[in-house]
Order: structure tokens, then C-alpha cells, then sequence
């Protein structure tokens, strides 16, 4: 079943990793997508490519996540060329692991950026295309919730404050009926941090399965939150770990 069908989606940082994953089961449920990219055209083109080959309209927007006017133009531009917009996917993220003393002001400040106030701009400018029925939702991560390495203060202050995000905006759009929700995804099995890496092993076996997620895992939980059966879940948190903060 299309359960998103006549529904159309935004996923920023769409073009590879859980990003992409994201865009093709949104399309795959029915939704038109747009997906923003900051370097990599080839690949955004090439999850455009598999989303209209499933029948679905698409499209492949350039904007820096920490550049808050390109996001606005992507949330405007989506909007515009799809006709509406019903799904905001808060996907893209910096990665930025350090000890603390070696961490700079300016790498903080690119870290919340990208991680915290990207989220809230888009957000931000969705609603003004959104109407009842509406889905914000936001890919964080359960190192929020558990930090078990060092080197993460960074990037886990920047998570943790999704929460409290997630939380406000669920109340405050409550009434529009706009739901706001928040996935925080486990060891995933990415570039950036691949099940064959040479710390995988003990990573997974920090989790209670025993194994990584792969991207549709995520995606999964994504689609559940974006499509009809989600429409009493707002300003909850949703973690996809495989048991890692238990």
C-alpha cells in the first residue's frame, strides 16, 4: 500500500547513508521527495533517478545546512515545485569527535549549526507550507541518551538538545495538528561508520542484538512516524539502537 501517496517530503542530507534510505521508502510509500545535498551531486542525482523510477517526483537541491538562507530556498523551492509539502526530514549532521580540551570554539559552533539550528530553521519555514496533518521529524542519535566512548561531548550536546526541540515544537504545533518527532539512531551500518570497521565488533557488541542497523532499519521507523498509523505520536522520541542505551 502507498499509505503516502499525494503526500510530498523534503529530506535534508538525502543523498547517501540513512538520508537516502529515508527518500527511497518515503517514495517507495508513495510520497514525491526532494532531498538536499552539500557536495555530492552525483550521488543526490542517483537517488532521484531510483525515486522516479519508482514513479514519483523528485528532485536534488544544493544547500549547506549550516547556511540558513539556503535552507529556507530549499524548504521554499520543495514546496513550490511539488505543489506542497506534508514531511520534513531534519536529516543532515556533522560528525565532529574530540577530546575536549582539543576542541575549538569554531568547531563547536559549526556542530551546533548543522545539528541544532539547521533543524529548528527548517522546521521553521516547513510549517508555513504545512497544514493539518503535517510530519517534522528529526534524525538524531542515542548517543544522546548514552555516551559510552570519549570524545563525544560535542556531538552529544548537540543530540541531546533535539530532545528538548522535539518536545517544545510537538506542544506548540499540537493544535495545527502537526506532529514532531525525533529518531535516534544506533551503530548503522554507513561510510562513515561501516559494520566491518575496526572498532564494529566491539560496538555491536555493546548492543543488546548483538549486530549494526542498516540505513532501512532507520528508514523504517521513519516511514511509520511520516505515514497514517503515526498520527497520535508527537514530541516522543523514538531510538532505533538494537538495545545499545538499555
Amino acid at each position: 500500500m502507498k499509505t503516502l501517496e499525494g503526500k510530498a517530503a523534503l529530506v535534508t542530507g538525502g543523498g547517501r547513508g540513512i538520508g537516502a534510505a529515508v527518500a527511497l521508502r518515503l517514495a517507495r510509500d508513495g510520497a514525491d521527495v526532494a532531498l538536499t545535498f552539500h557536495h555530492n551531486q552525483q550521488r543526490a542525482d542517483d537517488v532521484v533517478e531510483q525515486i522516479k523510477a519508482m514513479g514519483q517526483r523528485a528532485l536534488a537541491i544544493q544547500a549547506d545546512s549550516a547556511d540558513p538562507e539556503a535552507l529556507v530556498r530549499a524548504v521554499d523551492r520543495t514546496a513550490g515545485e511539488l505543489g506542497r509539502l506534508d514531511i520534513l526530514v531534519n536529516n543532515a549532521g556533522a560528525f565532529l569527535l574530540g577530546p575536549l580540551e582539543q576542541l575549538t570554539l569554531q568547531e563547536f559552533e559549526q556542530t551546533i549549526a548543522i545539528n541544532v539550528r539547521a533543524p529548528f530553521v527548517a522546521s521553521q519555514a516547513a510549517v508555513e507550507h504545512m497544514s493539518g496533518g503535517g510530519r517534522i521529524l528529526t534524525i538524531g542519535s542515542n548517543m544522546a541518551e548514552r555516551a559510552v566512548f570519549p570524545g563525544f561531548s560535542l556531538y552529544s550536546t548537540s543530540k541531546t538538545a533535539l530532545i528538548g526541540l522535539t518536545k517544545a515544537l510537538g506542544r506548540e504545533l499540537g493544535p495545527r495538528a502537526i506532529t514532531v518527532n525525533l529518531i535516534n539512531p544506533g551503530p548503522t551500518d554507513t561510510e562513515l561508520n561501516p559494520a566491518d570497521g575496526p572498532n564494529a565488533e566491539g560496538i555491536a557488541g555493546l548492543t543488546a542484538l548483538g549486530h549494526f542497523a542498516v540505513p532501512a532499519d532507520v528508514a523504517g521507523a521513519v516511514a511509520f512516524l511520516a505515514g497514517p498509523d503515526g498520527r497520535y505520536v508527537t514530541g516522543a522520541t523514538v531510538t532505533v539502537d538494537g538495545g545499545f542505551s538499555i
